[in-house]
C-alpha cells in the first residue's frame, strides 16, 4: 500500500468514525489540538485499520506521534 492510499485510508476512518470534518484532516494536522482526538482515539484508530496491516503495531511505535503524517509513516511499512 502506498503512503497515499493509506493516507486516503486514515482519512476516511477519521472522516467516518470520529465525525472529523474532512478539511481539518491534513498530513500536518496535529492529532490531539487539530483533531481533538485523545489517546484512546488513536488506539482505536489503529484498531480500525489493523485488517490493512501485514504486521504487528508496536504500542511505543505511537508515543511520538503528532500528525496525521506521523501515522502514515509508522503504519505504511507495516503493509507490505
Amino acid at each position: 500500500m502506498t503512503k497515499d492510499e493509506l493516507y486516503a485510508k486514515v482519512k476516511a476512518i477519521l472522516i467516518n468514525d470520529f465525525d472529523i470534518e474532512e478539511d481539518l484532516i491534513t498530513p500536518d494536522a496535529l492529532i490531539a489540538d487539530d483533531l481533538d482526538l485523545d489517546s484512546i482515539d488513536s488506539v482505536e484508530m489503529i484498531v480500525k485499520m489493523k485488517p490493512m496491516l501485514k504486521d504487528k503495531v508496536e504500542p511505543d511505535a505511537f508515543k511520538s506521534v503528532k500528525t496525521v503524517q506521523d501515522v502514515i509513516d509508522i503504519l505504511e511499512p507495516l503493509t507490505k
